[in-house]
């Protein structure tokens, strides 16, 4: 996933309290109990294989067969759990809102490598588009267009039809960067 970091960014940035909650919970194992309330209602969620995977790591597996079946953001995650059990120091950082300034430039490259065939690329840009269809407003907009801008829609007025001000501008942000990206 190298040729996109800022989209693993905000996989990490908008988990992090999750991953937190749980490496908290296999640290301190007092914490278990709230940890399987956590999974429970994740997986209730819709997130049945990350959650199958972190319950065998909260069984002590650690080898990389827990993340098979796993699309790319939950192996994002699953990686991160990893890494801070292993190492604290690399949890990703709490309280820190997603870079709305690396948004557009992070989903232009997602939905760049998408449209050259790139299967990881689309695998978290349609998690991504399902997290924000849940998301509503604007936000449900954008879910909903990201077909569209992988398939070579470009007409901004068009994608951003029905959304106000903020969704618009991140629009004609992805789309420009879009245009800067086929330039090379």
């Amino acid at each position: 996933m190298a040729q996109w970091p800022d989209a693993v960014e905000q996989v990490l940035s908008m988990h992090a309290p999750f991953i937190h909650a749980v490496v908290n919970a296999l640290t301190d194992r007092s914490r278990l109990p709230e940890l399987h309330d956590t999974l429970n209602a994740a997986e209730a969620q819709g997130w049945a294989p990350l959650v199958h995977a972190l319950r065998q790591i909260v069984d002590g597996r650690r080898d990389e067969r827990i993340k098979l079946g796993l699309d790319a953001e939950d192996r994002i995650i699953v990686d991160a759990v990893l890494r801070g059990l292993d190492n604290p120091a690399t949890l990703p950082v709490l309280d820190r809102p997603p870079d709305a300034g690396a948004a557009a430039p992070g989903l232009a490259a997602l939905i760049d490598a998408a449209a050259r065939g790139d299967a990881q690329a689309l695998a978290v840009l349609a998690n991504m588009a399902e997290q924000m269809l849940r998301a509503g407003g604007d936000m449900a907009r954008l879910g909903g267009i990201m077909r569209r801008l992988v398939n070579g829609e470009r007409d901004a007025d068009v994608l951003a039809r029905g959304m106000g001000a903020l969704g618009r501008q991140l629009v004609l942000d992805i789309v420009d960067e879009l245009a800067r990206l086929g330039r090379h």
